[in-house]
């Protein structure tokens, strides 16, 4: 195995060649040319006074770009910052400082406003040949070739601070050794078969470990990566077709995009083999329909950034059971621990703390020990803050989060369980369900729904569904009808803003 994340390309160049590593926007980049190129900005990053251990980070969309900055900076012995393009500048400005950020690598539009809104004392750097005052330009560090030898570093060195979203106070700063990240984007790929014949499409954004672990995968087993700056429904069916795509990788929501789209059944997806899903629980009859429609297994997996990438998926060469997120992968191991008790592990069935221990848990969080302490027991079990049940086989079923629990009447109620059951609606193409204040109950819960094009809106339907399946107590008490449903970049619902849909 590699050593370090700055070996991933001149690896690939070597093994791979001239074969086509990156698809974007039309342009096309062989395993050589990424590697030529991220050796003239490795050796520019030196030139400009970027040291092996200086933080670099990273704050742009997709782009082929950011890849090459991503591996060019890590072969400088620097360690990468991803930052994702939902921050604002002033969140941005707040990583940079916290983690001592040395060099800032992006878009125009995004580098701009943060030193506009206060990040400096680093070297600024922005894509192409935009002018932005105080930063190079991108194009001018690439211009001229050289080589560039990846500065020798221990695989357990830190390569990665990658901010957790922040829903609580400030983000922090979850540590990545080269060992887990490389570990990560191994296992997945050998789980999931993944070989120089595959071509796989994705939007996933590259700063989230979900991205992170597919595009390191590909090129770590020369796959063709075709890569989509942003998320669009008609475009990834589309470029499934056009590329003969063998995967597609993404959240639920996309999956949900793309089956309610009117010309789906135009589009030709006969090439996929398998496709998979993470980063939120799914209902199973929405799986179904995709591997029914999409023609090919979808296999779950679940994951978290301070992870570096995945905990659990299912082999595509092995049965999967949908609504399960899969055992743990090679190297790492999971159980269930009760809720007051970490050190108890609960009997099979029961629900409980899902745990990870392993190569890829995290070193901590970035100047703050004690958010680690808390995060991570002494014996290097890691708090997900998820609940789930473990079957006889090992197979792992998200229940939900811990922080999304409905208490209505001293019962507990999760969201998820409701949303399951709401998806089988015939109308329904996206539910999320979060609670509301409530005089008598404490809380109560409440469904946020989006219709498919042209469906009715069937509360009472909807409701009677929901009555007949699950026990009075977790009946949603109110149904309203959105447009949309607010979710992270990569297409996670964010059930913290649903109040804001109120109305």
């Amino acid at each position: 195995m590699l050593d370090s994340l700055g070996q991933v390309l001149p690896h690939a160049a070597r093994a791979f060649g001239d074969r086509t590593a990156l698809a974007i926007e039309g342009r096309t980049f062989s395993f050589r040319e990424l590697d030529e190129l991220s050796s003239s900005l490795a050796t520019s990053l030196v030139r400009l006074g970027v040291k092996p251990g200086d933080r670099v980070t990273l704050y742009a969309p997709n782009s082929w770009e950011w890849i090459v900055s991503y591996y060019g900076a890590l072969k400088t012995g620097a360690v990468i910052n991803p930052v994702n393009v939902m921050l604002t500048p002033a969140e941005v400005a707040y990583v940079t400082r916290d983690c001592g950020a040395k060099a800032l690598i992006g878009s125009a539009d995004k580098v701009a406003p943060a030193l506009a809104a206060g990040v400096s004392g680093l070297t600024a750097i922005v894509f192409g040949d935009s002018s932005v005052a105080g930063a190079t330009p991108f194009s001018e560090l690439i211009a001229k070739r050289s080589s560039f030898e990846p500065v020798a570093v221990r695989p357990d060195a830190l390569s990665t601070i990658g901010y957790t979203s922040g829903t609580t106070g400030h983000p922090k700063g979850a540590m990545q050794s080269h060992r887990a990240v490389i570990l990560n984007g191994a296992m997945t790929a050998q789980l999931h078969l993944k070989t120089p014949h595959d071509t796989v499409v994705s939007a996933l954004p590259c700063p989230h470990v979900y991205g992170n672990v597919v595009f390191n995968g590909a090129m770590m087993y020369g796959l063709k990566l075709v890569m989509h700056p942003r998320f669009d429904p008609a475009e990834i069916l589309a470029s499934i077709q056009s590329h003969r795509a063998t995967m597609f990788e993404g959240v639920p929501t996309m999956y949900m995009y793309m089956l309610v789209h009117p010309d789906f059944d135009r589009f030709d997806l006969s090439s996929l083999s398998r496709c998979t899903v993470g980063g939120q629980t799914m209902p199973v009859a929405k799986m179904e329909e995709v591997e029914k429609r999409f023609g090919c297994p979808l296999i779950e997996l679940w994951g978290m950034t301070e992870l570096a990438g995945l905990g659990t998926t299912f082999p595509s060469n092995g049965p999967h059971k949908l609504g399960s997120i899969g055992i743990a992968i090679p190297h790492a191991e999971a159980r269930i621990a009760a809720v007051a008790d970490p050190a108890t592990t609960m009997p099979r069935g029961e629900v409980g703390e899902l745990m990870i221990r392993g190569p890829i848990v995290m070193q901590g969080y970035w100047g703050n020990e004690k958010a680690t302490r808390e995060a991570v027991e002494p014996d290097g079990w890691l708090h997900t803050g998820d609940l789930a049940t473990m079957d006889e086989d090992g197979a792992v079923f998200i229940v939900d989060r811990k922080k999304d629990m409905i208490n209505t009447g001293g019962f507990k109620v999760f969201p998820a369980e409701i949303e399951r059951v709401i998806a089988a609606h015939a109308s329904v193409a996206m539910v999320a369900v979060g609670g509301q204040p409530d005089e008598l109950k404490g809380e109560i819960a409440k469904a946020y729904v989006v219709l498919k094009p042209g469906a009715p809106a069937d509360a009472e339907g909807i409701l009677a569904l929901c009555r007949a399946e699950l026990a009075a107590y977790k009946a949603p008490r109110a149904i309203q009808f959105v447009a949309d449903l607010p979710k992270t970049s990569t297409g996670k619902i964010m059930r913290r803003e649903l109040r804001k849909l109120d109305g």
